[in-house]
């Protein structure tokens, strides 16, 4: 199963510029307004609104104001999930993120969801190893194979070890920006959905790693659309594909990210389904993440007796 139309997402409460990711995320950029969090629940409430009004099941949780988390709204860095009622928690490279793994997140998805296994690789931290989940893996679910670039924020050890406990195989490369700085996440240079992948290659310099990365979507039947590194900066690749509960698919991706596209692009990529847009220019500048980051993907069973239950507020 490559899609879900089951989002856990989180409402942000502290929203801001972080300055222990800023280190390593070349996609950020301070932004001195005051109301910075306001702006950012309010491109927030606009998105799940949009993804609710196409009948695609978000669960959102609001953040708390304390402890301090300004990136809260980015859960797929630390959590992801899977089929056989299956986490798993990741390590995070910067210290004031880890925080967000204790702000009652998992136990209030447990109240609906069932995981009866967790795959906690938190403990690299303390070794120094990172690996930031669907943010620094990029998975194509079908064919078990989990894309990824070398970064400070993605340690292949870590990778390795997700890899052998949920049988995917790594294909991993490196991959910098125009100025020669390794991309943080493999999710805003890549993005794979179930019949076609968006790929700004021109960030892997080393052609038999590129080689490696097309060749590896061509054997899964993928059509492959490119992506310029002006296009990538504007999060053209920060993209996830999810299905409403009627089994419409949809392309969600930001306002800015659409408006890159050219109408060749466009056409190429709604062959295969339509593509939802909406703007997000304060977390994205802020935060260095658009919305493939704000989007934890939900791929477990509920429990007895919740299927018919409101499922749009966990708490």
């Amino acid at each position: 199963m490559q899609i879900t139309s089951q989002l856990l997402m989180i409402r942000p409460g502290a929203f801001g510029f972080n300055k222990e990711t800023a280190v390593n995320n070349a996609f950020q950029k301070m932004n001195v307004d005051w109301n910075v969090n306001e702006k950012a629940q309010q491109e927030f409430d606009q998105m799940t609104d949009l993804l609710r009004y196409n009948k695609i099941d978000v669960h959102i949780i609001q953040d708390r104001a304390q402890p301090y988390t300004p990136d809260a709204v980015f859960p797929n860095n630390w959590i992801s999930t899977h089929p056989h009622a299956k986490a798993v928690l990741y390590p995070m490279f910067a210290s004031n993120r880890r925080a967000e793994r204790a702000k009652g997140v998992l136990e209030a998805l447990q109240e609906q969801f069932e995981i009866v296994s967790t795959l906690d690789l938190t403990g690299y931290e303390e070794e120094g190893y990172f690996l930031e989940g669907t943010g620094s893996m990029v998975l194509d679910r079908l064919n078990q194979r989990a894309y990824a670039c070398i970064s400070p924020r993605t340690s292949a050890r870590v990778l390795y070890d997700f890899c052998e406990a949920l049988d995917f195989t790594p294909v991993i490369f490196d991959a910098t920006d125009r100025n020669g700085t390794p991309v943080y996440h493999t999710n805003v240079m890549m993005s794979v959905a179930d019949d076609y992948a968006i790929i700004a290659q021109d960030t892997i310099k080393d052609r038999s790693q590129r080689y490696l990365v097309l060749q590896s979507f061509l054997k899964a039947r993928k059509e492959i659309v490119f992506i310029s590194l002006e296009q990538m900066e504007h999060f053209a690749a920060n993209a996830l594909q999810v299905k409403s509960t009627d089994g419409q698919r949809f392309l969600v991706m930001s306002e800015a990210g659409y408006r890159s596209l050219s109408r060749q692009q466009r056409k190429q990529i709604e062959k295969f389904n339509p593509i939802l847009h909406s703007p997000l220019d304060t977390i994205e500048q802020n935060g260095g993440g658009s919305a493939r980051c704000m989007i934890a993907e939900i791929f477990l069973p509920q429990h007895a007796g919740e299927q018919e239950a409101d499922r749009h507020e966990l708490l």
